[in-house]
């Protein structure tokens, strides 16, 4: 379970560090590409399902909102993955 949790984990790390290099990227205009207002497209997914509850912030903290979201899932599955490994150790003794 440990194993499929830190696969789960780190693919989780390396979708969201692509998706934020993107959202800098389009929302910025860096390196010559053009701006993109749907530069954030790829966090939403991510983000689910914190990034349904953006709305009760001011509209203008919404794109960094959406952008930190996928935060918490990558949170919760350490700390998932963390009480599995502890709970595995405490059985074995």
């Amino acid at each position: 379970m440990r194993a499929g949790l830190s696969v789960l984990l780190w693919g989780l790390i390396l979708a969201y560090m692509a998706a934020l290099g993107l959202f800098v990227l389009g929302q910025f205009g860096l390196f010559g590409t053009p701006r993109d207002p749907l530069a954030g497209v790829f966090l939403v997914p991510l983000g689910l399902p914190w990034n349904r509850m953006i709305d009760a912030f001011p509209e203008a903290a919404w794109p960094w909102l959406a952008a930190l979201a996928p935060l918490l899932n990558i949170l919760l599955v350490a700390l998932l993955r963390r009480g599995v490994s502890s709970a595995n150790t405490e059985n074995h003794r």
